[in-house]
């Protein structure tokens, strides 16, 4: 029973990893806690050969059916600006779009929006990746500007929805998972979520008005969602971060929406959900709220401390013994619905082609945006790691 217990608690946690190679140590917790799958930063890529092979190695050792995460979400997200190339942002390529008019974006008759996904699938791919956790769908308010900068593609649902329908297909056509975030919405949050719990003041009814437009009507197009560490105290959630409430998931996003797909966490290191809970309890508190991956992004402490947490309550609470492992069949028979197979590599002329087709892509998006940014700034962290 307990070895089937740190095999459904390994099978619901996303994690990080130090470098660009494996250490002797990674390797060892690699083993013991067999992830779900690995997300890999700015810190671990240099060219697509080195992360292929990091990439390989670390899944070789988690479970079954990986996931391959990485931040390719364009402009200043972009994991792989420096090796390949600067992607432009989903809020230039939106602005781009609505100048050029409906379906006369991309030389094939489709949207920019389609184009942009389909390249940034191509990337994904080639570093050996299979999942881009893109793309942002809050709303670009000017309360959360100075957080968001231009990774929310528009201010209105509507605008929201269009890129976004037309970026997860592009994705889709690339056979590449796309993740919706920052579920229920950050476009009113002024402040960080890495570093507090924002709190978000507006009605339910606003947020299903308004912020929920994208979820509902393409959940069936976003294979993962994930949720936020912001509060909603004017919601049946109050002070609680929305990736820790029942009523977000479960209620809200499973039963009202009617979501199907793999529910994520933002990462659990964040300042958002640890000022307001340990680790220990944030880790059961979001699977008992509805969570079905929990993302670990850095502290190998955090990762263990986190496994271990899963499984001690599951020994000492039958309810949660029954939830854990409920919950990590169904994971595991979604990732093996949704991971098939590893991305072929690209040769060294096709990587090349793929980083001038980004260039004048860019190129074209820039100049009828009129100005677009792909330079990290310091007052976001999400823009560096």
């Amino acid at each position: 029973m307990e070895k089937n217990l740190r095999k459904a608690a390994g099978s619901l946690l996303v994690v990080g990893l130090g470098g660009m190679e494996l250490t002797g140590l990674e390797r060892a917790w690699l083993r013991l806690v067999r992830p779900a799958g690995v997300v890999l930063f700015k810190r671990n890529i240099s060219d697509p050969e080195q992360t292929r092979a990091l990439v390989d190695e670390a899944t070789g050792l988690s479970a079954k059916h990986s996931a391959r995460f990485v931040d390719v979400e364009g402009g200043t997200v972009n994991r792989f600006r420096d090796a390949l190339t600067p992607m432009p942002s989903a809020q230039a390529v939106a602005r781009a779009d609505a100048k050029l008019g409906p379906r006369r974006g991309s030389k094939s008759g489709g949207t920019l929006a389609r184009e942009h996904g389909q390249l940034i699938g191509r990337a994904v791919k080639a570093f050996g990746f299979n999942t881009t956790l893109a793309p942002v769908v809050d709303l670009a308010l000017p309360v959360s500007a100075e957080v968001m900068g231009t990774r929310a593609p528009a201010a209105d649902p509507a605008g929201v929805v269009a890129f976004t329908r037309d970026f997860l297909a592009g994705l889709a056509a690339e056979g590449v998972a796309g993740c919706g975030k920052h579920f229920p919405g950050l476009g009113s949050a002024s402040g960080d979520t890495h570093f507090v719990t924002p709190e978000i003041r507006r009605t339910f009814k606003e947020i299903w008005d308004e912020d929920l437009v994208p979820y509902r009507e393409l959940h069936k197009q976003m294979p993962m969602i994930m949720t936020n560490h912001a509060a909603y105290p004017e919601t049946k959630s109050r002070n609680v971060p929305a990736s820790a409430s029942p009523f977000w998931n479960s209620t809200v996003l499973r039963k009202q929406i009617g979501y199907r797909g793999l529910i994520l966490t933002d990462d659990l290191e964040m300042g958002g959900i640890l000022k307001f809970m340990p680790i220990e309890e944030a880790a059961v508190t979001v699977v008992r709220a509805g969570s079905d991956l929990l993302e670990i992004c850095h502290s190998v402490e955090l990762i263990l401390r986190t496994f271990e947490a899963l499984i001690a309550e599951a020994e000492k609470s039958t309810a949660f013994n029954k939830l854990l492992l409920r919950r990590a069949t169904e994971v595991e028979r979604k990732r093996a619905q949704l991971f098939k197979g590893i991305p072929k590599a690209l040769t060294t002329k096709q990587f090349e082609t793929l980083g001038e087709r980004v260039n004048r892509f860019r190129e074209k998006v820039t100049n009828l945006s009129e100005s677009d940014s792909v330079t990290p700034r310091a007052t976001a962290p999400a823009e560096h790691v």
